[in-house]
């Protein structure tokens, strides 16, 4: 049986009101939902104990195409809780970023940790063992 990993998928709607995005998760289950990124029900998927990760496609905006993506896991640590973390593969090296708990994986945290992995930065990264799962 083949794991279906999480994704946050980005889609730009044109209407008469002119231009909007819409940024959801889209849930691996076979009973797939799309939930709302920063809605009380992503905050909730996050926290699920059965969720461990999701993937977030890297967006060349200036070309119109996903570049890459990068894999958001969530880790628990050994005396209880959990956080997340960000990893992106860029050649040989595996980078990581510290997310943070729950409640700090937002659209916004998303997508300024998505561009600094993008662009290669290495501030505040967190030196990147070899993870228990593949990277994608």
């Amino acid at each position: 049986m083949t794991h279906k990993i999480a994704t946050v998928s980005e889609t730009i709607h044109y209407g008469k009101t002119g231009r909007w995005r819409e940024v959801v998760l889209d849930c691996a289950q076979t009973h797939a939902r799309r939930i709302p990124l920063d809605s009380p029900q992503w905050f909730a998927w996050l926290d699920e104990p059965e969720n461990d990760g999701f993937s977030y496609a890297l967006h060349n905006h200036a070309k119109g195409y996903i570049d890459g993506f990068m894999t958001v896991r969530k880790e628990r640590r050994q005396r209880g809780g959990a956080y997340w973390s960000a990893y992106r593969r860029q050649g040989r090296r595996l980078r990581k970023i510290y997310l943070g708990p729950s409640a700090s994986v937002t659209e916004a945290r998303l997508r300024e940790v998505a561009a600094r992995l993008y662009a290669g930065e290495e501030r505040d990264e967190q030196p990147a063992s070899a993870p228990s799962a593949p990277v994608g």
